[in-house]
Parts: structure tokens; sequence; C-alpha cells
């Protein structure tokens, strides 16, 4: 994932203000010279504070420390404020009110700043809150260790490991529920920061903060329902058919009836990933392979150099560090690093796969756009990226490009790995349905029962039986609920683009009739199409623009159900 923590501290990390600049010309002054006046003194204000905040930021991941994470607070509370100037709001109010400007260029950056400082134009005093809650909050989540009945401490890559192979039925119950105890430890602070986000919300003269947060993201929360209303309706029939291979697969894994299944025994913490039911083990295939090297040689098949990503980053486990995985761009200069706690396995390769599919997004946005415009077109158009890159983990073509299978290993395996691959976006799709509907539900009313409202949506889309008599904060165990607000459905928009992008590249660059078999390797066109059309125009182009242009299309789920619902 991109940004992970630094998305709920920074509104918009590359858009800020100046304080003081909103009201220097007279209101006969030429509109474009005010705002180009503006826009230059916000670059020169927010760059060094940029890259300060980032690097605190950076730093705290790393080490979890109380130091570290005391700077973050005071840095962000420093940046944050930097535009919530009133002053400038209204002079990028009465700009826009105006009818904007006529260059097309300038017209997109006003567009993307009055978004972001409009956000940002509440009681300074519920930010530093907010800031404050959120740093508090991730310090909690990223350090707590599940503990076992005898007191050992177990990572999330070690509970990871225990529910994904053991066959101890005790164990796995009880390992679960260790990891599922942090949920206790935050619940109510998510609470608390969730009432504050709706305040400033509110201010804001929108519903809460889950409809503000879609609309200045220049999404309407209306089109996103009915596109996951959509996708219910396309994945339903045949997750349900995959969820009863799921089942009759567990049952007899753990000797258990299938009525008599638990959460515990889904082979995950969430159920977010698939189970291993079929036979193929893609973990050998990893198995004491160098993914940094893998990774490295794979883009750089492309023509994308991702060694000087590699030197910044932080990649293996180490005390006190975030368990997680996230791309981050410091400086919207090129200082892009990656954090991962890598392990040779599946699923890490997936991870560096798509985390480094954001890296070669944020390094090769072109440097010649104006500076607020150098992010992605949206968060999920550089999901979509990490996701397609991400899925060559289990490409049957891509495991004998970079890991040398013989044709023989290939074509056992292609089908299963392509199988593989199905259910692991099924079990996905249908995981996201239960983290948008959440979000929605919890900022609309987070009076309600929550830990009801949960597990009435685990049940309804994922199939899955709550515990018997279990009442606790199981949905506050997730991390993006609390430092990722309002983000987790862009990843499934992403997995659709994705499809799209995959779609095209296959029929009009590879001119191939298998479009779940290319894996794009060592073929420089691809790499040229994607750093010229999708990467470089940064956030010149609103969304669909920008996809339209790259694909001849706008966003559609089409390319998703060809990929992986038909046939079925």
């Amino acid at each position: 994932m991109k940004n992970i923590y630094l998305i709920a501290l920074i509104v918009a990390i590359a858009v800020t203000g100046m304080t003081g600049c909103g009201n220097k010309k007279d209101k006969g002054g030429d509109m474009k010279s005010e705002l180009q006046a503006f826009i230059q003194k916000y670059e020169d204000t927010i760059r060094p504070i940029m890259k300060e905040y980032t690097t605190a930021m950076w730093n705290s991941e790393i080490s979890g420390s109380e130091e570290d994470y005391a700077k973050v607070e005071e840095l962000g509370i420093k940046y944050t404020k930097i535009f919530t100037n009133k002053e400038d709001f209204a002079l990028l109010k009465k700009i826009k009110d105006a009818g904007g400007v006529k260059d097309s260029l300038l017209d997109r950056e006003l567009t993307v700043l009055f978004n972001a400082y409009q956000r940002n134009q509440v009681d300074e005093k519920k930010l530093e809150e907010i800031i404050g809650m959120e740093t508090k909050i991730a310090k909690k989540m990223n350090t707590y260790r599940a503990t076992t009945e005898k007191g050992d401490s177990l990572t999330d890559n070690e509970v990871e490991e225990i529910l994904s192979t053991s066959t101890d039925n005790k164990k796995l119950e009880e390992t679960w529920k260790a990891h599922k105890k942090v949920g206790q430890v935050v619940s109510a602070d998510i609470i608390a920061l969730v009432k504050k986000r709706n305040e400033v919300a509110k201010d804001l003269g929108y519903k809460n903060y889950h409809e503000m947060s879609l609309r200045l993201s220049e999404q309407d929360p209306a089109e996103i329902e009915k596109l996951f209303n959509e996708l219910d309706d396309l994945t339903r029939d045949g997750f349900a058919k995959l969820k009863g291979q799921i089942d009759s697969f567990l049952s007899k894994r753990y000797n258990v009836p299938i009525a008599e299944l638990k959460p515990w025994h889904f082979q995950g913490r969430f159920f977010q990933e698939a189970p291993k039911i079929y036979t193929l083990d893609l973990d050998k295939y990893y198995k004491d392979k160098d993914l940094v090297k893998l990774t490295t040689d794979y883009y750089a098949s492309l023509g994308m150099d991702v060694k000087d990503i590699v030197d910044r980053s932080d990649l293996f486990e180490k005390k006190g560090k975030n368990q997680h995985a996230f791309c981050i761009d410091m400086d919207n200069e090129g200082d892009v690093r990656i954090l991962c706690n890598v392990k040779p396995n599946y699923k890490w390769m997936n991870t560096m796969l798509h985390e480094f599919g954001h890296g070669v997004y944020d390094k090769y946005i072109s440097r010649d756009l104006p500076f607020a415009l150098r992010d992605p077109a949206h968060t999920f158009t550089t999901e979509a990226i990490a996701m397609m890159f991400g899925r060559l983990a289990s490409n049957a073509q891509w495991m004998q490009d970079m890991l040398g299978v013989s044709n023989e290993e290939k074509a056992k395996i292609k089908d299963e790995a392509f199988k593989y691959t199905r259910l692991e976006q099924l079990v996905f799709s249908r995981w996201s349905q239960v983290m948008y509907r959440f979000e929605k539900g919890l900022y609309e009313n987070p009076d309600q029962d929550l830990n009801k409202l949960w597990w009435d949506l685990v049940e309804k889309y994922q199939l899955m039986k709550k515990p018997e008599g279990r009442n606790e904060p199981d949905w506050a165990s997730k991390i993006h609920i609390a430092t990722s607000p309002c983000y987790y459905h862009n990843y499934h928009l992403g997995e659709l683009l994705a499809s799209q992008l995959n779609h095209y590249i296959v029929v009009n660059i590879l001119k191939q009739d298998d479009i779940n078999g290319a894996s794009y390797y060592n073929n420089k066109e691809v790499g040229k199409y994607l750093m010229e059309k999708v990467f470089a125009p940064g956030s010149k182009y609103t969304w669909n623009e920008m996809i339209k242009r790259a694909t001849g299309e706008e966003l559609t789920a089409k390319y998703y159900a060809e990929q992986f619902v038909e046939g079925l």
C-alpha cells in the first residue's frame, strides 16, 4: 500500500499553502498572476517542511521510538497549520468562484490546491487534536505484539505463519484471539478519532468525514456506492461457489464440520487473502530466493531502474519497526522509499512487486510538472499499478521468466496458479465490500453497535460466521481503519483498473490472446507505455481523463469480470 500512515496525517502530501499571501493583490489584479504568485510562495514554503516531516515519519516507522513519534506529532501540527490559513483559502476561493483561469494546467493546480485547503478550513485546535490522536493510535498499533497464554510475544508475520500452517485448532484459536486483542487496546481511541473527524467534516458543510473524503478526492459517493453494488452482484455467485470449495477443504484440513468452521480456520487474520486450498504451494518457489534481486531485475527488464529506491528503503524485520508495508515519496523530487518486512515466500514476493509498483509510479512522474501535480492521478491509480505487478507473483509465465521454472513445470502450474489468483481476487473483492461498507457505516453513526455491524457485514459478504458469544471490537484490529481513513475502497477500484490496463497491454502492445498469461518481462514497450501514459502525467488530468487517454475508455468493471468471474 502507498503512504499508509502518511495518508492519515498529511491530508494532501504535496498540496499546502503559505502564511499570509492571500491579500497581496488589489481587487483589480490579474487572477492568473495572482495565482502564480501564490503558487510560487507555496512551493518555497512547503518543500523544506515537507521533507522534514516525512523524514520524521519515516524514522518513527523504522524505530517505533517515543522520541520519533513525538517529533512526528510536532511536525505534523506545524505542517498542517501551513494550509489552514484562512486568507490563503479565501484567495483560492475568490479565483475559483471567478471562473478560475484559462490556462488548463494552472487551473488544474487551482483545483488540487482548493480541495486540499477546503478540508483544513476548521478550528486549528481540532486539527491538532486529530494529529495527536492519530499519532497515539499508530504508535499503539505499530508496536503491539500479540501475546499467547504462555506469554510468548508474536509479530504479525509470526501470527500469519501460525494461522496459515498450523493444524492445531486450539493453537489457531489462541493465536487469532491474541492478535485481535489489539482491537481492545485502540477501539475507544478510534471511535473518539472518528467523532473528531466528523466534527471537522460537518464544520466544512459535509454530512460526515466519509462523504468529505470521497468528494475532496474527486469521487462522487453515489457513484462509488453504485459501483460497489454492481460489483457485489457481479461477484456474489462466483464467490459463493468458491467459498463452498474453501469450506470443504478447511473442514477436512482441521477435522471439523463445515458448520463449525471459525474465523481462525481461514488461514489469516481477516480472510482478506485466499486460503491455500489447491495443491500448488506457491511458497516453495520463493524459498531461499532473493526477493530484492528478483524485484530489481524484473523492473529493470521493463526499463525501470529501482536500485536507487532499494538503497533508500528498509526492507527487513527489526525490533520496533512497523510490521506492514508502504511506499512513500518523501519530497516529490525523487526520494522514493519503501518499507517492508521481507520473508522468502509468496506473500512477500507479491508485496515487493506491489510496493515497487508504487515506487516506479512515483519515481517516473514528470518533474516538469508543477510541484502540486507531482502525485498520481488518484490514490487508486497508483494502487492499480501496484496490484497489476503484485499479481505476477502467481503468474506462471512470470515464474518461468524470473525463477527459471521449466516448460514442464510451467505447464503443470499454469492453470492452478490462475485458479489461485482468481480465488485471491474474489476473496479480496468480498473483503473490500466489508471494509468499504463498515467505514461508511462507522462515520454515518459511530455510536451504533460497531461490533455487530462488523460481523453482520463479514457474515453477509464473506460468508464467515462470528464465533458464538463473541462481542469484541475485532474491527479495530485492522490498522487501515485508524490510520488510512476512507481509503480502502480504492484498493478495489485499483483492481478494476489493473485488469483494464492489463487488457490494453496484452491486446494492443503484446498482441496476445491470453489475457491471464502475460508477464510483460523484458518488454521495454510496456515500460514505455506505462511511464509515458500513466506515470508521467501525474495528476495533470483527473483520474478518469487519464484512464481514457491511456486505455481509450473510462474506468469499467468489464475487464475485471472478464478476467476473474467469467467461466466459473
